[in-house]
C-alpha cells in the first residue's frame, strides 16, 4: 500500500470566542507587520478592522487589502503583493471565506518563492514555504482556511487555476461561529453545499484513506442535521457551530484525499462566467456522482446512510437533490446563464484540472460535455 500524508495546520481554533483567542496567540509568534486580506463586504471589512484593533496593543501594525473578488484573480494577487511589499509585511492574515483565503495564499506563496502565481498551477510546484499565513474564517463551506488548495482565476485565460501545494497550508486557522452569524441565507446554503461536495468527493476519491473516510462521513451527517437549520435561522448558533465543524471535517477529508470532477467542472464555470463556486458544485454534484455510481456504488450507499436515507447509490443522489432544493439552490446551470455553445470549451478545461485526477473514473471529453448538458 502506498504511503499517505495528512496535511492540516498545526493549530486550529474552533468555537465561540476563538477570534479573541487568536489575537492573543498571534502576538506570541513575534510578527510586527501584518497584511490583512479581505473583500469589500461591509461585515468582513468591519471584522478586518476589529482584528487590526485587537493586534495593535501587541505592537503589531496592520495594512488592510479589501480588493479580493468573489472568484479571486491573478490581478488580486498582484495588487495584494504590492501592498505587502510596500509595507514590508512579515505575516499575512486572511479574513472571510474561501476567496480571501485563496488570494492570501497566492500572495504569501509568491512573496517567498518569487515569480507569478501562474507559475504554481498544479501540484507542489513551489520550492519554499510561503510567508506565514493565518486564516480567520467567516463562512462554513470552503475549508480554505485549513487546506493546501488555492484556486485563482487566470484573467488572461478565463480559467480557474488549481494550485495544490503543501506550502500554502496556513499555520493557524480560526473558526468562530459568531463571525458566521451575519452570512445571508443564500451564502449559507451555497457554502454548506460546497462542504457537502468536499465530503462526498473525498469519500469516493481514489486517494481516500480510513482517516479521510471518517472525516467525510461525519461531515455529511452534520450537514444533513444542521444546514437546513442554519439557512432558516442564521442566528441559530448551535447550527452555525455544527456547520463550522462539518466544513472543517470535510476540509480535513479533501485536503488529503483530494476531490473529483464536480470541482474540476465547477472551476471552469467560475472562471468562465464568474459564477458562485458553491452553487455550481451543488448543481453538478448529483450529476457527476450519477456518472461515477457504477464505479463506487458501495461508497455512495455509505453517503446515503450518512444523509439519513437507505443504503443505495440512488438514495444518495435523491438525498443530495432534496437537500439542495430545500436550501434554495437553483435547479440547473441554465438558470445561471450557462450556454450550450460553451460546453465544449468548458469540458476541455475541466479535463486539465488537477482536481479530476482522483475521480473514481476518468471521463472522456464527450462524457464531460454530457454531464454539463444533463446539469443544464
Amino acid at each position: 500500500m502506498a504511503v499517505s500524508a495528512f496535511f492540516i495546520p498545526p493549530v486550529n481554533l474552533m468555537g465561540a470566542g476563538a477570534l479573541q483567542e487568536a489575537a492573543s496567540r498571534i502576538a506570541t509568534y513575534g510578527y510586527r507587520r501584518a497584511l490583512i486580506v479581505t473583500d469589500s463586504h461591509a461585515a468582513t471589512r468591519a471584522l478586518a478592522e476589529q482584528i487590526s484593533g485587537l493586534l495593535r496593543p501587541h505592537d503589531i501594525q496592520s495594512f488592510i487589502y479589501t480588493g479580493v473578488q468573489p472568484n479571486p484573480t491573478t490581478k488580486n494577487v498582484e495588487d495584494g503583493l504590492e501592498i505587502m511589499r510596500e509595507n514590508m509585511c512579515d505575516v499575512v492574515i486572511s479574513v472571510g471565506g474561501g476567496s480571501p483565503h485563496d488570494c492570501a495564499k497566492g500572495i504569501a506563496l509568491v512573496a517567498s518563492n518569487g515569480g507569478k502565481i501562474e507559475d504554481y498551477e498544479g501540484v507542489d510546484r513551489s520550492a519554499k514555504p510561503q510567508l506565514p499565513l493565518i486564516a480567520i474564517n467567516t463562512t462554513a463551506g470552503t475549508a480554505s482556511e485549513m487546506t493546501r488548495f488555492c484556486i485563482i482565476t487566470d484573467v488572461s485565460r478565463h480559467v480557474k487555476m488549481a494550485i495544490v501545494d503543501k506550502h500554502v497550508t496556513p499555520i493557524l486557522s480560526v473558526n468562530d461561529p459568531v463571525a458566521m452569524a451575519t452570512m445571508p441565507a443564500s451564502l449559507t446554503a451555497a457554502t454548506g453545499m460546497d462542504a457537502l461536495t468536499h465530503a462526498v468527493e473525498a469519500y469516493v476519491s481514489t486517494a481516500a484513506t480510513p482517516i479521510t473516510d471518517a472525516c467525510a462521513l461525519k461531515a455529511i451527517t452534520l450537514i444533513q442535521q444542521s444546514l437546513r437549520r442554519a439557512v432558516a435561522d442564521g442566528q441559530d448558533m448551535e447550527a452555525r457551530e455544527q456547520m463550522a465543524y462539518a466544513q472543517f471535517l470535510a476540509g480535513m477529508a479533501f485536503n488529503n484525499a483530494s476531490l473529483g470532477y464536480v470541482h474540476a467542472m465547477a472551476h471552469q464555470l467560475g472562471g468562465f462566467y464568474d459564477l458562485p463556486h458553491g452553487v455550481c458544485n451543488a448543481i453538478l454534484l448529483p450529476h457527476v456522482e450519477a456518472f461515477n455510481a457504477p464505479f463506487c456504488a458501495a461508497r455512495l450507499a455509505d453517503v446515503a446512510v450518512a444523509l439519513g436515507a437507505e443504503a443505495s447509490a440512488d438514495a444518495a443522489l435523491a438525498s443530495i437533490r432534496k437537500l439542495s432544493a430545500d436550501v434554495g439552490i437553483p435547479a440547473g446551470l441554465a438558470q445561471l446563464g450557462v450556454k450550450e455553445a460553451d460546453l465544449d470549451t468548458l469540458a476541455n478545461n475541466a479535463l486539465k484540472d488537477a482536481c479530476g485526477l482522483t475521480n473514481p473514473v476518468q471521463p472522456t471529453h464527450e462524457q464531460v460535455v454530457g454531464i454539463y448538458r444533463a446539469a443544464m
